[in-house]
């Protein structure tokens, strides 16, 4: 794709965009970018961009600015109903994501995730065990900098390790890992889908373009995904937590896989320092990708056992009065709400909610009222969790992430758990999940403040 001279227009100015704007700048291109959005913090961002011939239009779209483009790439935030987009496609511009855009000019061997949960531990994990097994590593995609970001410094030896989010894929075109992975495929987004289906069509492009040398990775545990091998072009390897596998599984309380001309473990079991069946299935596919990028076991097997996973994913915030207050802010879906309670053995009192993605809540009733002693409700999609939910298990709402988490120190006794875990975006009430979770974070440390002075 040769860019030097053509017009290229960004739609969206988050990091995906304004990457996407630095790359095509070093490319040659008669670069522009375009945002609904203006603020301070956004044209501050763009002057070193300006100085390197870029031009932007921000608070509003334009068709001029628009329609002379040879090319629009699109962020992954930008929808289908945005008129910068509809006016590209009236004028027949071609126009393609900037994962796309990544892709047509990354000299590396590609490793993309993707799944509906679990999907920013598998690529943090994978990356810590490439990179301690020495080789050279990017981790990138939807867990933070985006892929143009962080082309002029890949190689041609480097794995790029890449979240994928079913945004990032709906308008690849070339976009080929060699090793993809599909963790899980359930109900989300159904704000942006009109049904499931779509939901689940966009992320299966993950494997599209692959061809019989290359691997796609799927959970044997995750029954939609079982019929996917049957449509894949690439050699098919599975995982699984229960049965042994073309691929990993788990023998004798041990991790172990077995890919063509070898069988190794990784790890035991019981040493996986992360806590829930769904963590074991996070293992299993990390080593399982490793193990073809040429990580031996045993080289692994330490890096497995001293990952203290994610930030916002079930992270421990304090003890306080015996009591275990845990940020799941990252758990933004129904299936993942489900993942994070069923890994607990104690009273969990939940505190939920947040901006409601067409979500059926219903789906997590029965375990509500197995697990969870009190739910708090915050944000927007309260009354439709209460609606739900109600009845399985005593309800309350709050105002705010300080109220909801006054509300559970007062409900909460010595052995309780109180969690974090929405099923919901963040963006009614915070900028984004991590917001969210540093929220919560500075609600428990004002609790542990005041019971230290009592």
């Amino acid at each position: 794709m040769d860019l030097k001279n053509k017009t290229v227009t960004v739609i969206g100015l988050g990091n995906s965009g304004m990457n996407a704007v630095s790359l095509l700048c070093g490319l040659g291109a008669r670069v522009r970018g375009t945002d609904a959005k203006d603020s301070a913090r956004l044209r501050d961002s763009i002057k070193g961009l300006e100085k390197r011939g870029a031009a932007f239009e921000l608070g509003r779209h334009t068709e001029e600015f628009i329609k002379e483009s040879d090319l629009v790439v699109l962020s992954p935030g930008v929808e289908d109903s945005s008129p910068a987009l509809r006016w590209a496609l009236k004028h027949k511009i071609p126009v393609v994501s900037e994962l796309e855009l990544g892709y047509r000019f990354c000299k590396g061997r590609i490793i993309a995730i993707t799944g509906t949960n679990g999907k920013s531990t598998v690529t943090t994990l994978i990356g810590e065990i490439l990179k301690k097994g020495g080789k050279d590593t990017v981790v990138c995609g939807n867990i933070g900098n985006s892929l143009c970001g962080e082309i002029p410094r890949i190689k041609k030896d480097t794995w790029v390790v890449i979240e994928v989010s079913s945004f990032q894929l709906e308008r690849i075109e070339k976009f080929r890992p060699q090793i993809a992975a599909i963790l899980n495929v359930t109900d989300d987004h159904l704000d942006r889908y009109k049904a499931f289906g779509d939901y689940f069509n966009e992320k299966m492009k993950i494997f599209a373009n692959q061809d019989k040398g290359d691997f796609l990775i799927l959970n044997h545990d995750a029954a939609n995904l079982r019929p996917l091998k049957d449509k894949a072009r690439s050699r098919v390897l599975w995982y699984s937590k229960s049965e042994k596998m073309n691929g990993a599984y788990v023998k004798s309380g041990a991790i172990v896989y077995a890919v063509p001309g070898k069988e190794e473990e990784a790890c035991k079991a019981a040493e996986i320092p992360l806590k829930g069946v769904h963590n074991l299935e996070n293992v299993l596919a990390s080593a399982l990708v490793a193990s073809l990028a040429g990580v031996s076991g045993r080289s692994m097997s330490g890096t497995i056992r001293g990952f203290k996973g994610l930030p916002h994913r079930c992270e421990p915030v304090a003890t306080i009065g015996g009591v275990d207050y845990i940020d799941d802010s990252k758990g933004t879906t129904v299936d993942s709400t489900y993942r994070a309670l069923e890994s607990f053995e104690r009273p969990v009192i939940l505190i939920a909610g947040g901006k409601d993605k067409k979500s059926d809540y219903r789906a997590i009733r029965d375990l509500v009222g197995e697990k969870v002693k009190r739910l708090i409700l915050i944000g927007e999609a309260k009354e439709k969790i209460r609606s739900q939910l109600g009845g399985a298990v005593d309800v309350s709402e709050a105002g705010s992430m300080e109220d909801a988490v006054e509300a559970a120190r007062k409900s909460a006794r010595p052995g309780d758990i109180v969690l974090l875990s929405p099923m919901c975006s963040s963006f009614d009430m915070f900028r984004d999940y991590k917001h969210r979770g540093d929220a919560f974070r500075e609600a428990v440390m004002a609790v542990r403040e005041t019971a230290g002075r009592g």
